[in-house]
């Protein structure tokens, strides 16, 4: 069966830029992933990014069976993992691979835009990258003038920006993943004097790298509750606040992944429930709540201490647990608790991270309403106490505190 394209265009008017798909203003409702896409549409998001053309057919057709766009990642090498963009031949076999993906997805209906890269500038130092994607962009143009094309940055700067604006003309708008931030980000841009088009790729709870740390130098997680207040705040002041240049964007992550802890970035558990952040997506795009709504996490306590607290113990100590939890409707709720030894596999920019094994058999007791007592374990290092509260909605609220074993 033979596909249409559906075209997509940047188009300029007086009050500023925005994408036209079909001849209509299309604003990106997006989230960065490709599981549960039904549960994407019914919570009013419209489009999803990938990182690569990995099963590329099968998740646009997905994405089109549920009216959905799709930004669609071109995975091109990056220095940080020994691309040399001083070798000729690896960039000219590079931009003919991106060759044969573009032939093989540009006719898909769900299509929306091709991103070049994926934070190609994380820590690089040859900046030679953006002649080579100024070079995939050009032939993108002309072998597929039906759909938007863009680059995809770690943040963004003065130095990078004119780097950009200067070797990347043929890419529509500039694409920029950034966490805590985002709120700064459209003043930002201007002070740097750019006015123009950009897209918001990745966002969501503070990252890692920026939150404050303990005193044994791990870094402490925003609650379910305190990321689905940031999911609203930042997209506020970042994205809606700047009309005629934030064309959309794609919240992180529509899915689950382990990066530092197996929670922080997803806005699914490992068994497939959504937590509070959807809730505020749908709040995002569709500007009133869903109907049914996760718990939420009033408070939570080792030993009457809180994570910034640098919760010190010692083997064989008893540790008390409180966790207040709230409801928006009288549905109940079950508490799981897991103890994680502190994750050693730590990479940079979303590389792959395995996740550590629970410690088992530590609970003395467990009213399964928020109290709880557990044993330390017995060696020495860094841990963390999950507490997962699924609500009779199928969605959950969740939290971890770090805490050491002297």
């Amino acid at each position: 069966m033979s596909q249409s394209p559906i075209k997509s265009e940047l188009v300029h008017t007086e009050s500023g830029y925005v994408i036209h798909r079909n001849g209509d203003p299309y604003f990106i409702k997006g989230a960065g992933g490709s599981s549960n896409m039904a549960l994407l549409a019914q919570s009013g998001g419209n489009s999803i990014r990938t990182w690569g053309t990995n099963n590329a057919k099968a998740i646009l057709d997905e994405a089109h069976k549920h009216g959905l766009t799709v930004m669609l990642g071109l995975r091109i090498g990056h220095e940080r993992h020994g691309f040399d963009y001083n070798d000729e031949a690896a960039v000219a076999k590079q931009k003919e691979w991106v060759k044969t993906q573009i032939l093989a997805f540009k006719d898909h209906p769900a299509l929306l835009a091709w991103g070049i890269g994926n934070e190609v500038d994380l820590f690089y130092t040859n900046t030679k990258v953006w002649y080579a994607v100024q070079d995939i962009a050009a032939m993108i143009k002309v072998l597929d003038p039906n759909h938007l094309i863009t680059t995809v940055t770690a943040g963004m700067d003065k130095t990078k920006l004119d780097l950009i604006l200067e070797r990347v003309p043929d890419i529509d708008y500039l694409s920029i993943n950034i966490y805590g931030g985002l709120e700064t980000l459209p003043n930002a841009l201007l002070e740097m004097g750019y006015s123009g088009p950009y897209v918001v790729t990745e966002w969501g709870p503070t990252g890692h790298w920026q939150v404050p740390k303990t005193d044994w130098g791990v870094p402490i997680e925003q609650t379910s509750t305190q990321k689905a207040q940031s999911y609203r705040e930042r997209y506020a002041a970042g994205v809606l606040a700047a009309p005629g240049r934030a064309l959309g964007s794609y919240a992180f992550l529509w899915g689950q992944k382990q990066e530092t802890t197996p929670t922080w970035y997803g806005v699914f558990t490992e068994a497939g429930y959504p937590n509070e952040v959807v809730d505020s997506l749908h709040y995002n795009w569709q500007g009133s709540w869903p109907a049914s709504r996760a718990p939420y996490i009033k408070s939570f306590t080792l030993n009457n201490k809180v994570a910034l607290d640098n919760i010190h113990v010692k083997q064989g100590d008893t540790i008390d647990v409180d966790l207040h939890v709230g409801t928006h409707q009288a549905d109940g709720y079950t508490i799981r608790w897991e103890v994680l030894p502190e994750s050693t596999d730590i990479k940079s920019g979303g590389d792959p991270e395995s996740r550590p094994k629970p410690v088992q058999g530590l609970i003395v007791s467990d009213d399964n309403k928020g109290t709880m007592r557990f044993t330390v374990p017995s060696t020495p290092g860094g841990y963390r106490l999950f507490a997962y509260v699924l609500g009779g909605s199928g969605k959950i609220a969740n939290a971890n505190i770090p805490f050491y074993v002297d």
